[in-house]
Order: C-alpha cells, then sequence, then structure tokens
C-alpha cells in the first residue's frame, strides 16, 4: 500500500520558498563593474539626447503629434478596457504595496533589512531625480496641448518624464536587482523590462503621456537602477546602526513583573475554608444557647442545591388579618337586592 502524499501546487512553492537560506552568505551583491558604467554612460547620454530633443522641438516632437493625432484608443477600443488595468503596474501605490510585501517577507526569511532599505533607497531616488525633472520642465500633456506642433514645453505640466514609466521599471526592476543568483537577475530582468515597456506604451495609447515622455521615463528609472551599487556600503551602515539601536532598546527594557494570582488585591467577600478550619471545631459565643448539634454533625449533612429542595406550598392566605375591616363576602355570593327609600 502506497503512503506517499501527493503535494499539490502551492506544497511545492512554498517548499521552494522554505529552502530559502537564512542570512545568505555568499549572496551575489551587484557591483559597479566596468560593464555597469559603460551601460551607465550610454543611459545618461540617452536621457540627455530626449531632453535636448523636445526642447529643440524636433522631429521627436513631430512624432509625438503624429502619434498623438493617430489616437490609439480610438483606433483599437476593443483593449481600452484591459489597459485600464494593466497601466496600473505603473502607479507608485498598489506596486509599491505589492514589492514592499514581498521584499519584507525575504527580510524576515533571511534576518536582514537590506532588500526593504534598497527598495526605499530607489524609491527616493526616483521621487527626487523624477520630481526635479517634472517640475523644471513643466511640459503639458496631449489632453492639455495649448498649440499644434509645440513642445509644451515650461508651462504648468509635469508629465516630463514620464512617472508611470519609471515607476515600473524601479519597482519591478528592484526584483531583479535583488535576486540571489545570476540566472534568476536574468529571468526578473527580462521580465521587468517587458513589463515597463508595456506600461509606458499603455499611457501613450490612454493619450495621457506623449511618446518622448515614456522615452524618458525608462531612461530615468534605468539610471536609478544601474546606480543602485553606489548606495550599497550605506545602506549596510544603515543596516548595522538599526540593528545596534534595537538590541539597544532590548537592553534597557525592564522586565515585565509576574501576574498577580487571580483575585489578589481585591477584598475577600467570602473567606476561603482551609483544612485547619475543617479539623478544629467552631467556637460558640459567650451566652449563646445550646442547639444540640455538634459542627461535625453539620459537615456530615449533605447540602442540596435549589434544584433538588421541595417546594413549600404556602397554606393559607398570605394577607395579614385586619380585625377592623369588615368581613368580605366571598365572590360567589350575589350581592343583596337593593331596598327601597322609606318614603319614597
Amino acid at each position: 500500500m502506497r503512503t506517499e502524499q501527493t503535494l499539490t501546487r502551492w506544497d511545492r512553492l512554498f517548499a521552494r520558498l522554505d529552502r530559502e537560506p537564512e542570512r545568505p552568505t555568499g549572496l551575489d551583491v551587484p557591483r559597479m563593474s566596468p560593464h555597469r558604467i559603460v551601460l551607465l554612460g550610454s543611459t545618461l547620454v540617452f536621457y540627455l539626447l530626449i531632453t535636448v530633443a523636445v526642447i529643440n522641438t524636433s522631429w521627436l516632437v513631430r512624432l509625438d503629434w503624429q502619434v498623438m493625432f493617430f489616437r490609439p484608443y480610438q483606433q483599437w477600443p476593443e483593449l481600452h478596457a484591459f489597459i485600464d488595468y494593466y497601466v496600473v503596474l505603473g502607479q507608485r501605490g498598489p506596486t509599491a504595496v505589492m514589492v514592499a510585501a514581498w521584499l519584507g517577507w525575504r527580510s524576515w526569511r533571511q534576518h536582514t533589512l537590506r532588500p526593504l532599505l534598497m527598495l526605499g533607497t530607489s524609491l527616493l531616488l526616483l521621487n527626487i531625480t523624477v520630481g526635479a525633472a517634472k517640475l523644471s520642465m513643466g511640459r503639458e500633456g496631449p489632453h492639455y496641448a495649448t498649440m499644434i506642433g509645440s513642445n509644451e514645453m515650461w508651462l504648468t505640466g509635469d508629465i516630463f518624464p514620464s512617472g508611470h514609466t519609471a515607476n515600473a521599471v524601479i519597482t519591478w526592476g528592484i526584483l531583479a536587482y535583488l535576486a540571489s543568483t545570476p540566472r534568476t537577475r536574468r529571468w526578473l530582468s527580462a521580465i521587468s523590462a517587458v513589463t515597463s515597456l508595456g506600461v509606458g506604451l499603455s499611457t501613450v495609447y490612454l493619450g495621457t503621456h506623449w511618446l518622448s515622455d515614456v522615452f524618458l521615463g525608462w531612461a530615468a528609472g534605468l539610471l536609478i537602477l544601474l546606480a543602485l551599487p553606489w548606495f550599497e556600503p550605506l545602506v549596510a551602515r544603515a543596516e548595522v546602526w538599526i540593528f545596534a539601536l534595537r538590541d539597544k532598546l532590548r537592553a534597557r527594557g525592564v522586565p515585565l513583573p509576574a501576574p498577580a494570582p487571580v483575585g489578589a488585591g481585591m477584598p475577600a467577600m467570602f473567606p476561603q475554608r482551609t483544612p485547619a478550619d475543617d479539623e478544629t471545631p467552631a467556637r460558640e459565643p459567650v451566652g449563646a444557647a445550646h442547639t444540640g448539634r455538634t459542627t461535625a454533625h453539620l459537615t456530615q449533612r449533605p447540602h442540596a442545591v435549589r434544584s433538588e429542595r421541595t417546594p413549600v406550598t404556602p397554606v393559607g392566605s398570605r394577607r395579614p388579618p385586619h380585625g377592623d375591616a369588615p368581613a368580605r363576602l366571598p365572590r360567589t355570593t350575589p350581592a343583596p337586592a337593593a331596598r327601597p327609600v322609606a318614603g319614597g
């Protein structure tokens, strides 16, 4: 007879997660290698070229207007419902919560704060760099364009670069950056690139961003991911400081007193009987009448509970007698007939 248990898909998944090592020692932390520095420099050049092309109202701005007049949301209306949900993958709130939940579990499982600290560092850099670029260039979106063919720069907008695209690059790319093995990092890098690409094109489809906004958003997010190894020493020092602060707070903690027994500190309404009280006969007060009953006789007599007692029916009426009141006639006796008034 076979007693092997058939594992479900979820059982295999959690069994794989349980093999995650605690405090991994040989973790492959990305470093600022020459290859990464070249990629960082190339992305920075691409970022500057896109910015200059938009400021000078070059061919890239004309392409933006052509795509806007094409109106993709009218060309393929059947995709509108799906893209409305897909574009949420680039919103800051939902994606940050999902990624923080996963990285928080990893931090707890591995007893390290590095995943959460790296996520916080990347989001902080994203808010500073992308926010500063948005506010400084003030580009209006397609729905708020004022003049056909213009670059819509230095106005009151805040869409250049695309925050949705940059946020998608950061939140999903940080999973690839924190991967434990190079193979996992390659797979997650490809998935995050496709996801961020889809989010950027979704904003162009909906008409909320120019195409050049998406190009600059990709470059802005990639610059932050490529520069993260420079912040690894700072994150390591912050982790050591946080753990030291935790240990210091634990050392200063005063142990809680032992819990008091139930009823301690409350007035004794009913004194408890001890075995010594059963052995010592109760003393009668001076002048008390002798009833002929002993304490032993009282203790041997069983005490009937309320439900076992025989009900006692009272005899007669409970109304106190009244000597001055006339006797009442019974209810069955008819009232006497009225006598005529004399002389009437």
